[in-house]
């Protein structure tokens, strides 16, 4: 499975799904929208060339269970899922979507509840929220030898290049500024 790179826009307002289709980035990721809008966008999404990634907990009007991601995998078609929750990225590589496991540190129990959770249900990539804290990355991605996405409260170009350069394969962000 190929993993993202560099930066993935993340689209929470429908104003900058435009923008980030004339990014030269090649994911795009939603992370907030209605299930009926769903279709369109990731179809649009492919039209320009992109791949989409569906944040799972976030659609609204979807359910994070089994049948929420057969409806994903036979109707909607994304590239690939983030979800914070270890039955949906088991079913995501069940149904050969990249899978990318969604984990917040809040403190050292956290992390080591994450990297259980991870070593367990094996997702593709990690992404780490808040994606501020280069030590964490480094842990991570040490003890689960897993590709590191960063997100979440990066708001500088210095901070993508922090990130990038502590061992996160990619950032992703929703701040539009960061995207060129």
């Amino acid at each position: 499975m190929d993993v993202p790179a560099g930066i993935i826009p993340a689209i929470r307002r429908m104003k900058d799904f435009e923008k980030a289709l004339e990014s030269e980035y090649e994911y795009v990721i939603f992370l907030e929208t209605r299930l009926s809008r769903l279709q369109s966008l990731v179809d649009y999404t492919k039209r320009a060339g992109k791949k989409a990634l569906i944040h799972v907990d976030l659609i609204q009007g979807l359910k994070a269970d089994e049948y929420g991601m057969e409806f994903l995998v036979r109707e909607i078609k994304p590239h690939g899922v983030l979800s914070t929750r270890g039955n949906i990225i088991k079913l995501a590589r069940k149904h050969k979507l990249l899978a990318i496991q969604r984990v917040f540190l809040l403190d050292s129990h956290a992390l080591e509840q994450n990297i259980k959770m991870i070593n367990r249900f094996q997702p593709d990539c990690i992404e780490v929220l808040p994606g501020i804290i280069p030590d964490a990355i480094q842990e991570l991605s040490g003890q689960t030898d897993k590709p590191v996405i960063a997100g979440g409260l990066i708001r500088s170009s210095e901070e993508v290049k922090n990130a990038l350069t502590q061992g996160a394969v990619a950032v992703t962000t929703s701040n539009n500024k960061l995207w060129n």
